[in-house]
């Protein structure tokens, strides 16, 4: 009986070797900066409350002195989409850089491989580790492992929920085992997706689950900078020791010491050529470039460069692609930029009671009732005057002409205008609310409604 290939096959596990270099180092110092960066930055205060908080349930977002509301979501789609031509501008001058740098995914992973090595040490002592049978000593190393990995895990998951929930009343919470249910789903949540993503998936996530890794090809070009194998100066490859050199043979620079294939996160063979799973993290750059130098060989065997420059030919960092990005990438920043300087800090929004078209009062005048929401997205209060303004003899109830804004914060009030049917002309009309600061004559706002009277 012929046997039976099954359609799915579970993929080896990858043991990346250590490796030293340039882009090594490179690599280390961006996660640091980065995990850095996520970890610390809830911890900040800035006047008297947390620096970078998402305030949901008060619909608040806090980024430093900006404060942000609801109505505010078109900077969130602005830096959206700044960020999608961002990656499309990096992608198509250096390739997949932010892969290899700065991809949570991979600032993770190699948190995580860390970690992995500090309890089970280096690559050949991992592998002989998963090969041996269970002893005293291996519950003791892939216990260690796993305590760190999941401590690390729910800092994360901690941290994650902090920028949330105020960090320094959250801590106090999980001490006393007192977190809300959502709260404890979100640490507990966050906790399994970074166990699960950086401890077990790691590389399978950038192979099968990233849609980038499937159309980066598409931003790619022979200009675009990319980790190759110069083919015309290794082959052909072949084994030889560095007292003897190449022995006479037609051999290139490549001593197929198979140490490119040892240090690559995803396990490829870079001298295969370009490939989808290679997140130009330059590991095997490094490695060869250690090779070379106990070789006595000129370094770039490998290295960053792009199919031009490897053809001989000449590779521009300026042409269509990139200028158009570019110049793209630039007006969005700069527009907000122009934008966030030009930001309103108060908005008005007005709603016009539906109980009652208007009614008439003892003294004959005509009362239309609103209702007013005054958003403060300042760090100061501001105490502020209200007008209204688009017919003759409108008047505002004495209650709500002044009233005060507190910082950060929604104001509701019911604002009740007066107009006199024999100076206004009757039916309805168009009016404009005005909010005035008396902090700073430069800080208004204005929103419309209209006005009724009766038809006689």
């Amino acid at each position: 009986m012929d046997a039976q290939q099954g359609l799915y096959v579970s993929a080896e596990k990858i043991h990346a070797r250590e490796v030293d270099g340039r882009f090594d180092r490179l690599r280390s110092a961006s996660t640091i900066l980065l995990l850095g960066l996520y970890y610390v930055l809830p911890w900040f205060t800035w006047d008297d409350r947390q620096a970078v908080l998402f305030d949901l349930p008060a619909r608040r977002f806090y980024i430093f002195g900006l404060t942000f509301w609801p109505q505010d979501f078109i900077y969130m789609a602005w830096l959206l989409i700044i960020a999608g031509v961002g990656l499309f501008f990096v992608t198509a001058l250096a390739g997949r850089l932010w892969c290899g740098y700065a991809c949570p995914q991979t600032v993770w992973t190699n948190a995580f491989v860390w970690m992995e090595r500090l309890a089970e040490g280096n690559r050949s002592k991992r592998i002989k580790l998963d090969k041996a049978p269970w002893t005293a000593e291996k519950i003791l190393r892939k216990g260690a492992k796993q305590v760190l990995w999941i401590s690390f895990a729910l800092w994360t998951g901690f941290i994650f929920v902090g920028y949330f929930t105020p960090v320094r009343e959250l801590a106090p919470e999980i001490i006393s085992f007192s977190t809300g249910g959502w709260e404890t789903f979100w640490i507990l949540f966050y906790s399994f997706a970074t166990y699960g993503n950086a401890g077990f998936m790691r590389e399978q996530v950038c192979k099968y689950m990233c849609p980038y890794a499937r159309f980066q090809s598409a931003m790619f070009d022979r200009d675009s900078l990319i980790v190759s194998y110069d083919t015309l100066r290794g082959e052909p490859r072949g084994s030889r020791s560095r007292k003897n050199g190449k022995g006479g043979r037609e051999l290139g620079d490549c001593i197929d010491c198979t140490l490119c294939v040892q240090v690559c996160p995803t396990g490829i063979d870079i001298r295969e050529g370009l490939q989808y799973e290679c997140i130009a993290c330059a590991a095997c750059v490094d490695a060869c470039d250690s090779v070379m130098d106990k070789m006595g060989y000129p370094r770039g065997l490998v290295r960053y460069t792009t199919e031009n420059a490897l053809a001989g030919n000449k590779s521009r960092i300026l042409r269509p692609r990139t200028a158009i990005y570019g110049a793209l990438l630039l007006v969005l920043l700069l527009g907000l930029a122009a934008a966030l300087s030009n930001r309103q800090e108060l908005r008005l929004d007005v709603m016009r009671d539906r109980n009652a078209l208007y009614r008439e009062l003892s003294d004959g005048n005509i009362e239309n009732v609103y209702t007013l929401r005054l958003t403060n997205k300042s760090d100061r209060d501001h105490q502020v005057t209200l007008s209204v303004s688009g017919l003759p003899g409108l008047i505002v109830d004495d209650a709500t002409r002044r009233f005060t804004v507190r910082a950060g914060d929604l104001t509701t009030i019911a604002a009740r205008v007066h107009a006199d049917p024999d100076v206004a002309p009757e039916g309805g009309h168009a009016i404009s609310f005005t909010v005035q600061s008396e902090n700073a004559a430069d800080i208004t706002a204005e929103s419309k409604s209209r006005f009724f009277l009766p038809i006689e």
